[in-house]
């Protein structure tokens, strides 16, 4: 999307079309945001970003379980493990690309945030601590790390605006990924140290981009997965919520209430993401009088979060249900 994304955003806003993508590079949406936000809201049409795998189950699992607990939800974290059958897994290489070049240039995004002046959104509740890059996950017996893509941006920005502009009770998030033992940790801090190390040079970029098979290990290909391996695969974020229970005031003392979540469904890249995107699509054409006011740039929390993108998405095999009821 960096590179060939724009232009059918243009294309879109200047001809007066909605357009949705399923992009998980937060220069690119937040960069559509600052150039497009005014136009699209003069012409009165939708630009919605990231409505795939990232970061519809995370933007919209959040939401849910704002919509279950009894009270005032101020803190989730949220657990993604991708199961695979017995042919292994692996994602294309365009992935990959997107994460290449986007760690290589942070420091446009530093700038581009900067730009963009987002207000700061106020921690109501017990403020969330931020786990190591690397932990131990009692819930699930196994390690655990964060989420690198875009899912946190995504939900942030869908949280400020319901803060803004609905005066919602904004809530804190967290995401991270379970990974499994300690085998896999090692694996892992091996391959994530040299692909920190390469990507801060072109020449190291060009190696990753075109070896991507040699640099991760297989788990990225030029090829992509095979029929066999998307068949089976499968995903699951687990969320974790606390919050205040209903009377409580969440600026006073301990949160009270706790409720767990989940959002589940078939292999996450080929088969859940259009699942998510064609879903999108038709809660922005359906479900038009449940949209945001004005036309412009948006998340998929803050675009949909009155609509029936969730019953959607439930009919269709991607899942959303309550695990734990809010326990006091």
């Amino acid at each position: 999307y960096r590179f060939f994304g724009e232009p059918v955003v243009e294309a879109c806003v200047e001809n007066g079309a909605s357009c949705i993508d399923i992009s998980g590079e937060p220069q690119f949406l937040e960069g559509m945001y600052l150039k497009y936000n005014e136009r699209a809201a003069e012409k009165g049409v939708y630009v919605i970003g990231s409505c795939g795998f990232d970061s519809i189950p995370a933007d919209m699992g959040v939401l849910y379980t704002r919509d279950n607990l009894k009270g005032t939800l101020t803190a989730v974290e949220s657990f993604l493990k991708v199961k695979s059958g017995p042919e292994g897994t692996c994602v294309h290489d365009g992935t990959w690309k997107s994460a290449v070049y986007g760690l290589a240039d942070q420091d446009s995004l530093r700038k581009l945030r900067k730009k963009i002046g987002y207000a700061p959104v106020p921690v109501v509740g017990a403020k969330l601590k931020t786990r190591g890059f690397v932990f131990y996950n009692q819930e699930f017996k196994e390690y655990s790390i964060r989420f690198m893509g875009s899912d946190g941006s995504v939900v942030k920005r869908s949280q400020s605006y319901l803060h803004t502009e609905l005066q919602e009770t904004p809530v804190q998030y967290g995401a991270y990924v379970n990974i499994g033992g300690l085998g896999s940790v090692i694996k892992l801090m091996f391959a994530g140290i040299l692909f920190l190390l390469l990507v801060k040079f072109s020449f190291g970029r060009k190696l990753l981009t075109k070896y991507p098979e040699f640099f991760s290990a297989g788990f990225f290909t030029k090829k992509g997965p095979t029929q066999k391996q998307m068949d089976g695969t499968s995903f699951t974020m687990t969320f974790f919520g606390e919050g205040y229970s209903e009377g409580q005031d969440p600026q006073n003392g301990k949160p009270n209430v706790k409720i767990c979540t989940e959002v589940k469904g078939p292999e996450p890249g080929y088969i859940a993401t259009p699942i998510a995107m064609v879903q999108a699509a038709v809660s922005l054409l359906e479900d038009a009088a449940c949209l945001p006011k004005r036309g412009g740039v948006y998340s998929p929390g803050a675009a949909f979060s009155k609509t029936k993108l969730i019953d959607r998405l439930n009919k269709r095999g991607v899942e959303f249900s309550v695990i734990s009821k809010p326990e006091v």
